[in-house]
């Protein structure tokens, strides 16, 4: 069967809430441009695909733009080809393979010790066979590794730590994406600051999903990040993190600010937001940057604004006990 795009784990999915926004959007919003500004796993973008003829979805991450790529982008691969590297991966004689970048670092941490070695000769592999690979080809690979390697991490979820005091168990199989037929369709794919990408955009509806607290994407991310950008960077801490970069300022107490920088700038007919209610959350790291009073004021100040709310499960790492936890989505009709 293969991976959708939703079949990976991602702190602030809109999975389980993705049917009830498109709802939402499909009876207060009209046009057929869309645009997912922190599109995450890409599942508002999937999602919309039916009903848009112009899709333009962005993120910072290297790891989910990859992901878009391989998913959405409208370019020629073979699938025989793949299938026949998806064959390749799995036949891999683990002992007869050279430790690499990843088994030597994320080796019985983030992986178990083979299953780190066959995810770090895999990538290397695809780097050696780009030549060989059209774009498409190269993007559905890295990301059908992503997708894999997800499935066999020694984790809760994200990478910001990896589960200790137990035998970690070889897990790990190679299995490819399905990519979407997005060929009467005009893709946009980008990895910029929202900010700065919203000054240069102009459609129909623009979906807004920005970072809620303090957790940094690129931090809870770094595993994937580092083997989707491989330049092999010294590893800090217990962790294993790479020197900082990519870091949101959404996710700072400058939040407000950006937001309002952001909102003052889109040019587009619709402005649907998703905010949640945590910011009165015990954990300092889960609190909310932008209070949802803050939101409203600044979206009224384009246009009239109409909330929904939904009750939904939180992503909670344990230090947070919050019961009455809801999502709002606030829709903007531009103008006065």
């Amino acid at each position: 069967m293969g991976f959708d795009i939703w079949n990976r784990r991602y702190t602030g999915s809109k999975y389980k809430l993705a049917d009830w926004i498109v709802e939402l959007i499909n009876n207060y919003c009209e046009g057929d441009s869309f645009c997912d500004l922190f599109a995450g796993t890409g599942i508002m973008s999937e999602k919309m695909l039916s009903r848009s003829k112009e899709l333009y979805i962005n993120d910072f991450l290297f790891s989910n733009e990859v992901i878009y790529k391989a998913f959405f982008e409208n370019k020629s691969y073979y699938e025989d080809k793949l299938l026949s590297y998806k064959e390749k991966y799995n036949s891999i004689d683990v002992s007869t393979i050279n430790d690499n970048y990843v088994s030597e670092n994320y080796g019985n941490r983030f992986f178990s010790y083979n299953d780190a070695k066959v995810i770090g000769y895999i990538r290397d592999d695809i780097e050696r066979n780009k030549a060989l690979l059209t774009e498409k080809e190269t993007s559905i690979l890295l990301a059908s590794l992503l997708y894999s390697l997800d499935k066999s991490a020694n984790t809760v979820g994200h990478y910001d730590a990896y589960i200790k005091g137990h035998t970690i168990e070889d897990s790990f199989c190679f299995d490819l994406i399905n990519p979407y037929d997005t060929s009467e369709k005009t893709i946009r794919i980008s990895r910029s600051d929202a900010n700065e990408f919203a000054k240069e955009l102009s459609c129909d509806i623009v979906y807004i999903d920005p970072p809620y607290n303090s957790r940094q994407y690129s931090r809870f991310y770094h595993v994937l990040e580092n083997i989707t950008q491989w330049k092999k960077p010294q590893l800090f801490g217990e962790a294993l993190k790479p020197q900082p970069e990519n870091m949101s300022e959404y996710c700072r107490s400058s939040a407000t600010r950006v937001f309002k920088e952001l909102i003052d700038s889109i040019n587009c007919r619709y402005i649907v937001v998703s905010y949640n209610n945590t910011y009165n959350s015990k954990s300092s790291s889960s609190k909310n940057k932008i209070t949802l009073e803050d939101i409203e004021d600044i979206l009224s100040e384009k246009g009239k604004v109409q909330k929904f709310e939904k009750s939904h499960q939180a992503f909670n790492a344990g230090k947070t006990d919050f019961n009455n936890h809801k999502e709002l989505v606030f829709i903007v009709k531009v103008g006065k």
